[in-house]
């Protein structure tokens, strides 16, 4: 599953209602910009004048004066210059840190069942390769090409004030430069999409080798995944190949476009010249206005490349809001902590279901622990258990109302998913755990961390709580880790836990000492326990067995060993000796 992207008119919408929130410091920007491009202005014209002075054989004060002042327009010219810079600079960063935060604030609100359907690849593009390049057009290209506008037209119309016909010359490069830029813009915004997509399918092919390292080497899989990123790398070098094409077919073009005007409109001022109908002046001030032009020209198609990176970019940040909600929250509060999973479907493909009818009741304060083979559909039940997902048929409610019906904030409240994937933030120990209670003490926090057999090391830490831990920061082991992630979970107290594997990365016997500190902590609340390690079962109030997306055994560990199936042989072949 790929995350959307925005389409052309919704990044329009989305560009103009930040010009629209800007629109004072935009201006004022703008108008310093137009008053130093205009002080630029003065020196062809000043130039021109000069030279029609000496040719007339004007005194030399007035000649003098014309230097002086064009000296003054050089100086006023350079200071407006620098203010205006500074204004669009400052107006960037402002943006970009809106857009930033708009977009941060649009993936939390993901639907993590889109996130995990969407993989890691996608996300970490645009989080990371877009958002760059997004910065660098906000900060760089849209200034600057409103500079390089505004610099052209100023230019134009002086010209044309200076010498209407010598100014005619400027038209022969106007038919190429349009020609050129529209047949590149009809095909930039779709290579450089492509670009993107296929950098993010990169990312994840990366990504996900390295994560999975061990397992790669223990399967024998290296190949298969040196082929799948040379697959990858051969796509994005085709996208490169493709945007490196329009380059070099419109760069040429455009270069071309702003350079003929410089020729023509000398030899055409010369001719005029000739014949009377301008003076010297006048050629000179419109070609040195045509020199002038050539810079904030090459600088408006520089950026124009770059603006279509940034809008591409833009348009994969925009599309994360159009992801839909998974959620119809109604505002309804639970009547009690009981949840009852009836006639559950699940399809992470259409038309293939992976759980079939699957009906369950989960009694308050029990230990249900669910095993079976891998690919069964128990980490899927899971996720509908805890609302991850929401079920394609069917419904999973807690005390009468749906998951899918409850706000985030109260659904995480109620039922709470851990599983073995586990993140270390950088901050410290203290900023870590409480994230999931930021009113906790030092005490609730200590207790957490005793709760999960954490303690000893955490209060060994070289600044204990205080200590930076993360990127950077005191190493963490993952097992230390994963004891950070569910300390966080008794600080949450949600009244029921599901655990995927969540103890996977810890040693059996310390796995199974921090499963019974759990239990002692987690005591009245409702417990569901997914693992390999049947030891969980064992303990457990009762045992559900998966295959092939439905339950085929419900009861205690005792009547299940007797009961001679599934379960019996799963615990014969774990435990190596018959069930007993």
């Amino acid at each position: 599953m790929k995350l959307p992207v925005a389409s052309p008119g919704e990044v329009r919408a989305e560009a103009g209602e930040l010009f629209q929130q800007h629109r004072g410091p935009l201006s004022l920007a703008l108008s310093l910009h137009v008053i130093a491009a205009a002080l630029g202005l003065a020196g062809p014209f000043l130039l021109g004048t000069m030279v029609d002075a000496v040719a007339n054989g004007t005194s030399t004060t007035r000649i003098d004066v014309l230097a002086a002042t064009l000296a003054a327009c050089i100086l006023a010219q350079a200071l407006f210059t620098r203010a205006a810079v500074r204004r669009s600079l400052v107006l960037g960063e402002k943006v970009f840190a809106e857009l930033r935060e708009t977009f941060i604030a649009r993936i939390l609100r993901l639907p993590l069942s889109t996130v995990e359907r969407a993989g890691t690849g996608d996300l970490i593009a645009r989080t990371t390769g877009d958002i760059d390049a997004l910065a660098r057009t906000v900060r760089f290209a849209v200034p600057e090409i409103l500079i390089a506008i505004v610099t052209t037209v100023l230019t134009l119309a002086a010209a044309i004030l200076t010498g209407p016909f010598v100014a005619a010359g400027a038209i022969v490069g106007g038919p190429l430069l349009y020609a050129g830029t529209r047949w590149y813009l009809n095909r930039a915004r779709q290579g450089y999409l492509w670009e993107r997509a296929a950098y993010a399918t990169l990312d994840g092919t990366v990504t996900e080798t390295v994560d999975a390292a061990r397992t790669i080497e223990n399967l024998g899989l290296a190949g298969v995944r040196v082929r799948r990123t040379e697959s990858d790398l051969a796509e994005a070098y085709a996208t490169e190949r493709r945007t490196l094409f329009l380059r070099s077919v419109w760069f040429p073009t455009a270069e071309l476009s702003y350079v003929l005007p410089v020729a023509a409109t000398l030899a055409w001022g010369a001719w005029l010249a000739s014949a009377g109908w301008a003076t010297v002046g006048q050629v000179a001030a419109v070609v040195l206005y045509m020199v002038q032009i050539v810079d904030p020209v090459d600088r408006l198609v520089s950026w124009l490349d770059e603006l279509q990176v940034g809008t591409s970019s833009l348009a994969r940040v925009v599309g994360v809001a159009k992801v839909p909600d998974d959620r119809e929250p109604t505002g309804a509060a639970p009547d009690g902590e009981d949840i009852h999973a009836d006639d559950v479907r699940y399809a992470y493909v259409d038309g293939q279901d992976v759980l079939h009818g699957v009906s369950l009741e989960l009694r308050p304060g029990e230990r249900l622990a669910m095993v079976g083979p891998s690919g069964a559909g128990k980490s899927t039940l899971g996720r509908l258990l805890a609302g991850i997902h929401p079920t394609r048929a069917g419904r999973v409610a807690v005390g009468g109302v749906e998951l899918v019906a409850l706000e985030l904030d109260q659904l995480r409240r109620e039922v709470v998913l851990v599983t073995q994937e586990h993140h270390v933030f950088v901050g410290t120990l203290r900023d870590n755990l409480a994230l999931a209670a930021p009113s906790a003490s030092d005490d609730e926090l200590r207790q957490a961390l005793d709760a999960v057999d954490a303690r000893e090391w955490a209060d060994a830490l070289p600044d204990g709580l205080d200590t930076v831990v993360g990127s950077g920061g005191h190493s963490v082991g993952p097992a230390r880790a994963q004891q950070i992630a569910l300390a966080r979970i008794v600080l949450a107290d949600p009244h029921t836990l599901v655990l995927d594997e969540a103890t996977s990365l810890l040693d059996p016997r310390a796995a199974r000492h921090l499963e019974r500190s759990l239990s002692a902590v987690l005591h009245g609340r409702t417990v569901v326990a997914i693992a390999h390690r049947l030891h969980t079962a064992h303990d457990a109030d009762r045992v559900g067995v998966v295959e092939e997306g439905r339950i085929s055994e419900l009861g205690s560990h005792h009547e299940l060993v007797e009961h001679g199936g599934a379960y019996a042989k799963l615990w014969e072949s774990w435990h190596g000796r018959s069930p007993t």
